[in-house]
């Protein structure tokens, strides 16, 4: 052969060679790339079941930190309005035009209906009164305010009265005052006026048996001179209320943190109580399966010794049958074709596959009438021959 034909035959094998080969080599990369696909597919859905798990204890966590702050803070401070009014303006005398108090009812209650107070908690109550620098109020000195909070029902639950008094301004110092502040107050941006603040209690507590609802205030003062007034209540916080009002940032998030701490701790044990179920259901079916397998092992043993048996209690059995057949006396009667015929049909036990096949032999009328005078004894209507299996 040529040569060249050799290198070529010889390059050929060498291709079929590599070419299987090949094969496999595409076959184990595609197979190694199929099953890191599903590693990778289930890494990427147990991470997203592993975020949402997360984010859902985080909400659940900040969920239950903000209903325990809003049921176990109460209303930090509270402002009200105050409207004076006059029960009376028919007075006898002609020198005041007012014969009564300026009165103001100020109700204690959130949007009508919550009650601002929480019972067992302490606030300090206090009326700011705004009153202009005049010079009615210069010459009033000081004046009498009283308060007399009340239930649901209409009963007081305390009285308080403070004094108050306007702040002392010389002349001199109220001329300087007008003249530095002269050009505000001439565009309206500034007034002559002073706020008086006046503190009614330093630690009210709400009585359970009888909740606040509202509060009377009454100036003992006819010529008083009132811009606006405001009734503030502010509540005075201790131990873990003190800490969750003026620190809320860190309270808030060593409460969230140890809410998520909680519920993550109880999600990881119930995860592994239930992997640990379900390892030990394996074992427990394995025991139960041998368990089962036990009593059908004792049955197959007590078949395979029935079987030993049979042929034996077979014998034993035709034995018998054989013996009952010669006990039975000759009664010295002719027997007729019938009575042979009736002879050839007894009793044969036979044995095959665990059951016993019975047969009873009938005696014929006419032999039993000959032999009821010498066996008065005997049954009278047949013999039956039994098989009894051991």
């Amino acid at each position: 052969m040529h040569p060249s034909m050799e290198e070529f035959s010889s390059q050929d094998f060498g291709v079929q060679d590599v070419g299987p080969q090949i094969n496999g080599l595409v076959v184990q990369i595609l197979k190694t790339m199929s099953v890191l696909l599903v590693r990778v597919r289930q890494k990427v859905l147990e991470i997203a079941i592993l975020i949402c798990v997360i984010l859902l204890v985080f909400w659940v966590a900040l969920f239950l930190y903000g209903s325990f702050y809003y049921s176990f803070m109460p209303t930090a401070n509270f402002i009200a309005p105050v409207h004076f009014f006059y029960s009376r303006t028919d007075c006898p005398s002609p020198h005041h035009s007012l014969c009564s108090f300026p009165v103001a009812n100020v109700s204690l209650l959130k949007n009508g209906k919550h009650q601002v107070m929480t019972y067992g908690q302490p606030y300090r109550i206090t009326l700011e009164l705004e009153m202009p620098e005049s010079p009615a109020n210069q010459e009033l000195g000081m004046f009498l305010v009283k308060i007399a909070p009340y239930s649901k029902a209409g009963q007081i639950v305390d009285v308080s009265a403070r004094s108050a008094i306007l702040h002392y301004r010389s002349s001199l110092l109220q001329a300087l005052g007008t003249v530095v502040f002269s050009p505000m107050l001439l565009t309206g941006a500034s007034e002559q006026k002073q706020s008086v603040s006046v503190e009614l209690y330093s630690e009210f507590k709400d009585d359970s048996y009888k909740p606040t609802v509202g509060a009377v205030i009454e100036i003992h003062s006819q010529r008083i001179q009132i811009y606006r007034a405001h009734l503030f209540i502010f509540a005075h916080f201790t131990g873990i209320r003190y800490l969750l009002y003026h620190f809320p940032l860190i309270s808030a998030l060593i409460g969230v943190m140890s809410n998520f701490t909680f519920l993550s701790l109880i999600i990881a044990l119930s995860f592994l109580q239930f992997n640990l179920g379900s390892r030990r259901l394996p074992v427990k079916t394995d025991l139960q399966q041998e368990e089962m397998n036990e009593p059908d092992d004792l049955n197959d043993q007590s078949e395979s010794q029935d079987e030993g048996n049979a042929p034996e209690n077979v014998d034993t059995m035709e034995c018998n049958s054989v013996e009952m057949e010669e006990s039975i006396p000759d009664l010295g009667v002719e027997e007729s074709d019938d009575s042979r015929e009736l002879a050839e049909d007894e009793p044969i036990c036979e044995a095959g596959d665990e059951e016993m096949i019975l047969r009873h032999r009938h005696l014929s009328q006419d032999m039993l009438q000959s032999s009821q005078a010498l066996t008065d004894t005997k049954d009278k209507n047949y013999y039956r021959v039994g098989c009894s299996s051991f």
